[in-house]
């Protein structure tokens, strides 16, 4: 358990960090010329799978996913609701954000090895485990109403 101090910087964290998703999500949808083939055809790494990602068929719900995740994961961030879930999901999104950039040992124009992608992994995992959401977040209020109707979703959610 965190003493104040120490979770009111996690919720500073955490606002920061979902800010930053939100900002990069909304962004992205609120572009309708917005899209994700470019970044994933110029992968370095996993070449074929990033060309399947971008093909006509799949482009589509690569870019819903990517809009409206960052957005949620923002928003869930910012609320402190659902960030358990959020920010495994998130983490996910962000190693999928790091593979194509990826020319061993180089990532990016300014990284070796571990770029922001994988610092952001990093925190994100670290909400899931601590349960961030349970500081200064809307988490524990959801947790006793809408999941008690739903005892199954507790595990995940909250």
């Amino acid at each position: 358990m965190l003493n104040k101090k120490e979770a009111k910087w996690l919720f500073i964290l955490r606002v920061a960090l979902g800010w930053l998703y939100f900002y990069a999500g909304i962004t992205k949808v609120i572009n309708p010329n917005w899209t994700a083939a470019g970044y994933a055809m110029s992968s370095k790494t996993f070449h074929g799978l990033y060309e399947f990602f971008a093909s006509p068929a799949n482009i589509g719900w690569i870019d819903f996913v990517n809009k409206w995740g960052l957005t949620f994961l923002g928003v869930s961030l910012v609320l402190g609701i659902g960030v358990r879930l959020g920010s495994i999901l998130g983490a996910a999104l962000m190693v999928f954000y790091y593979i194509p950039v990826l020319d061993f040992p180089v990532v990016g124009e300014h990284s070796y090895i571990v770029d922001e992608h994988i610092v952001y992994a990093l925190v994100l995992v670290f909400f899931a485990v601590i349960r961030a959401g349970r500081y200064f977040g809307l988490e524990e209020r959801f947790g006793r109403t809408f999941l008690k109707r739903f005892p199954k979703f507790q595990r995940i959610w909250g």
